[in-house]
């Protein structure tokens, strides 16, 4: 499932759900990186 973060105050990222962070962060994967950051509201 593809999801939307934010990583800064205008830098966003889309890739595949890696895992939910118990802090409410959430974890994508873009190709071999991943990324964590503030999902985006739906």
């Amino acid at each position: 499932m593809l999801r939307t973060i934010i990583l800064g105050t205008c830098v966003s990222v889309q890739g595949t759900l890696e895992k939910k962070l118990p802090d409410g962060r959430i974890a994508v994967r873009v190709g071999t990186q991943v990324y964590t950051g503030t999902p985006v509201a739906a």
